[in-house]
Order: C-alpha cells, then sequence, then structure tokens
C-alpha cells in the first residue's frame, strides 16, 4: 500500500507496486495492468496520478495502451533496458 507521509511521490509509490507485480510475475505479459480509474479504486489517487504511473510504465516499456481495449503488460524481450 501507498504511505501518505512517505516524501516519495505518491505516483512513484503506485508504479513501483505495479512494476512489482510486473517483476513477480502477478501481471504476466500479455495481462492486462488496471486502468486508471481501478488504480483510483485501489489506491486512493487522483487521476492525474494513475495517468502519471501509465505514461511512466509505457514509457519504461512495461505495457503498451490498445484504445479501447486497455493497458497489457509487454513480453521481457520488448522492454527497454531498465
Amino acid at each position: 500500500m501507498i504511505d501518505p507521509m512517505s516524501s516519495v511521490p505518491r505516483w512513484k509509490q503506485v508504479y513501483g507496486i505495479i512494476k512489482g507485480r510486473i517483476d513477480d510475475g502477478t501481471y504476466a505479459p500479455g495481462s492486462r495492468v488496471p486502468s486508471v480509474v481501478e488504480l483510483l479504486g485501489e489506491f486512493g489517487v487522483a487521476t492525474g496520478t494513475g495517468q502519471k504511473v501509465h505514461r511512466a510504465l509505457r514509457a519504461d516499456g512495461l505495457i503498451v495502451t490498445v484504445p479501447g481495449l486497455g493497458s497489457f503488460v509487454t513480453a521481457p524481450e520488448g522492454r527497454s533496458a531498465e
């Protein structure tokens, strides 16, 4: 869960949790990750925060977003170097 008292921005906390779930296989390649709205429900963050998490995951090559369908985990070989 995110720590509201942490000096780490909320979007980075949520990003770390979602990335951890991708890394540990909770969200396997090809599986759908939570939408921005679902992030709001799970973590209680603002819409802009959820959008920032999705942008960062896309920028790092961890997910791909298909308009109208959702965001999905990429295969490890399709990811950018971290």
